[in-house]
């Protein structure tokens, strides 16, 4: 049988990114992105093993840009896809796992959108536009909480009135679940440690950060919980805050629960902390020129998100070792090394040159002798959405 090619496809509010992969291949025949969706900017780049080419398609909605990518995936795939595998951020206590597209589980989704109003109609958009495109192809949702439906109660639960969780949901779901089961399966791999025997910690940085204690294959705890905003500092995302913040602000400067919402997602993290930039590479340069922002900032990412893995390993009874992953987490060896000062108690030690190889792609274990293991290992999250819809057309 010949190698299975699977269309990803991850859709915001006005992007969708797409990747072609195919199961024998390590790269990406062609994978792309499509930005500012329903303006006059609308423009999809397309990348493949040849060069880079962007097109201008003004205007165009998901699915006009779809109908713009299909057939040049098609024709990267030789005129044969097996499937179209999409990412949908939030499951809520529906899905369990990786699930076939159709109406019972459209309808799923549509009632979880409640609790990402947001990401999922973006992701149904996608999914309504594929349908149409391709009625008789295989689809499945692959989602972002779908890993964490394994956390125990008392990880999960919040302490609020107990109708509020049975009657509207209200608990901690976790993020980036595709991130991180990949990444800790990965992890066991690269060890040599049986996934089904293997404790880990994981930290995924990126834009958006999570950490999660991964046990036997499955989540046990995550920092993200009802929404993404909970948990770490991120990009432009507040992490944890006292929930009396938002009634100070109210009653201070009289902002309503939207501007307080908007100033705590959009404004707030490395943006809202250096007064500079959102990006940990703009704001590395600018910390090492001693600019004040950029190094608090920087201190107040690596102490939390090393408060955050502490208090993960309270889910573990053993610790296989801690992994890096996610733009931040692959690149930046000086998060890495600022991090674990933090951690002195779990006897982590880096080897300063092993750190500082393990950037732009390159995975390995970066620990001296005598330290528990210290990994880095590049997540792949477009490869184990493929893998999910594979897993799904053999079965």
């Amino acid at each position: 049988m010949s190698a299975r090619n699977i269309l990803v496809i991850n859709c915001g509010s006005s992007s969708i990114k797409f990747a072609l992969v195919n199961e024998a291949q390590s790269s990406f025949p062609l994978q792309g992105l499509a930005e500012r969706l329903g303006s006059p900017e609308a423009v999809i780049h397309f990348e493949t093993a040849s060069g880079k080419e962007s097109v201008h398609v003004a205007d165009a909605d998901h699915q006009a840009a779809l109908a713009q990518i299909l057939p040049r995936v098609e024709d990267a795939a030789g005129g044969h896809l097996d499937g179209i595998g999409h990412r949908v951020v939030h499951g809520g206590e529906n899905f369990f796992a990786s699930s076939l597209l159709n109406e019972e589980t459209l309808a799923g989704i549509e009632a979880n959108i409640q609790l990402a109003p947001l990401h999922n109609p973006a992701n149904l958009s996608g999914i309504h536009a594929a349908m149409s495109l391709f009625p008789t192809l295989p689809q499945v949702g692959v989602f972002d909480t779908a890993f964490h439906q394994s956390m125990p109660d008392r990880a999960y639960r919040y302490a609020v009135p107990d109708f509020l969780y049975k009657e509207h949901g209200v608990r901690r779901y976790g993020f980036h679940g595709t991130s991180h089961r990949y990444v800790s399966k990965r992890a066991a791999e690269m060890a040599g440690v049986p996934v089904e025997n293997s404790s880990w910690l994981v930290a995924h940085l990126g834009n958006g950060c999570s950490t999660c204690a991964v046990v036997n294959g499955e989540s046990r705890d995550t920092s993200m919980g009802l929404t993404p905003l909970e948990g770490l500092v991120m990009g432009t995302r507040s992490g944890d805050v006292d929930p009396s913040l938002h009634n100070f602000l109210h009653n201070s400067l009289g902002w309503d629960l939207a501007k307080i919402d908007a100033m705590l997602n959009k404004e707030s993290g490395l943006k809202g902390l250096s007064g500079l930039s959102n990006d940990m590479r703009t704001l590395s340069e600018a910390r090492l020129a001693g600019h004040p922002g950029a190094v608090l900032a920087f201190e107040v990412f690596c102490y939390r998100l090393a408060k955050s893995l502490a208090g993960m390993a309270c889910a573990l009874e053993q610790l296989d070792g801690l992994v890096f992953t996610g733009g931040i987490g692959e690149n930046s060896a000086a998060v890495r090394e600022r991090t674990l000062d933090h951690l002195k108690l779990f006897g982590f030690k880096l080897d300063g040159e092993a750190n500082a190889r393990c950037t732009r792609g390159v995975a390995g274990e970066i620990q001296s002798a005598g330290s528990p293991r210290v990994m880095v290992v590049p997540t792949n999250e477009e490869r184990q959405i493929a893998l999910d819809v594979l897993a799904l057309l053999d079965a």
